[in-house]
């Protein structure tokens, strides 16, 4: 059975239903006057969670962290009796949520005009200040006339830091490859002609008497030089630049709203 030791844990918890879908957050908790105990939880639900559905507290749910499991599904929690959640549930309407949520009202007496107090509003501050550790109530402000009812919202400051994304090195080196020229080069080659003598060509003597006759002709020619230079091809400048491109940042921030109820056609509304 829950407690008083509890009250704070309840009030920031979410609830969950039996398949451990989410059903919402607890929005306020309601105590039981003759125990003082935690009898019933509001549980924001609707759109935007701008309503607020009855559930039993009983042994039959657990509390787990900030998770209440509840035996019962979402929708029906979602369409259990419309009673404002202002504070108070007379016997009646708490009859109507125990026969709804088919749960033993207990035989307990219990006076026509003793209701199931809910946890005042002192007991709620100083238990806890915020849903979710950024400022907003859990539970329902009452305004009266002449006061004021304030709903704030998160807004998203976006700024830029920056931070070293990578390093670039620039490294020459040397490669060699093969290359084949062909260069034309000249050479010398003896050439004869022979040629025969017609005609009174004789001399006197005889052959003997002139000897062997040696003719030493020399024959050049040009052999390939090969020799290097270096020559520019190719120059690198480097430099950095600033681009600008567009990234998307995507957070949640919470907003508070404000709903009219009660008989909303006597009321104005100057928004």
């Amino acid at each position: 059975m829950f407690n008083d030791k509890d009250f704070d844990v309840i009030l920031n918890a979410t609830v969950f239903d039996r398949d451990g879908e989410k059903v919402g957050k607890v929005g306020q908790l309601y105590l039981d006057d003759q125990t003082g105990r935690p009898n019933w939880i509001t549980v924001n639900t609707g759109l935007f969670g701008m309503s607020e559905s009855f559930v039993p507290l009983d042994d039959t749910m657990s509390l787990n962290g900030d998770r209440i499991e509840v035996p019962y599904e979402k929708a029906l929690i979602k369409d259990a009796p419309r009673i404002d959640a202002d504070g108070h549930i007379d016997p009646a309407q708490e009859q109507e949520l125990y026969n709804y949520y088919e749960r033993d009202y207990g035989t307990t007496d219990r006076d026509l005009d003793r209701d199931a107090g809910v946890l005042s509003t002192d007991r709620r501050d100083e238990l806890h200040t915020d849903r979710d550790g950024r400022g907003l109530r859990t539970d329902r402000e009452h305004v009266t006339e002449g006061e004021s009812l304030t709903a704030s919202e998160e807004r998203l400051n976006v700024g830029t830091e920056e931070h070293e994304a990578g390093r670039v090195r620039l490294r020459k080196y040397t490669t060699t490859e093969q290359q084949t020229v062909t260069v034309p080069v000249e050479k010398e080659v003896l050439t004869v002609e022979r040629e025969a003598v017609t005609g009174d060509s004789a001399r006197p003597g005889a052959l003997r008497d002139h000897g062997d006759i040696e003719e030493e002709i020399v024959l050049r020619e040009e052999r390939p030089v090969v020799s290097k230079e270096v020559h520019d091809v190719e120059r690198v400048n480097v430099g950095k630049e600033t681009v600008t491109e567009q990234r998307q940042v995507t957070e949640e921030v919470a907003k508070e709203h404000i709903e009219i109820e009660g008989d909303t056609d006597r009321v104005r509304d100057d928004r």
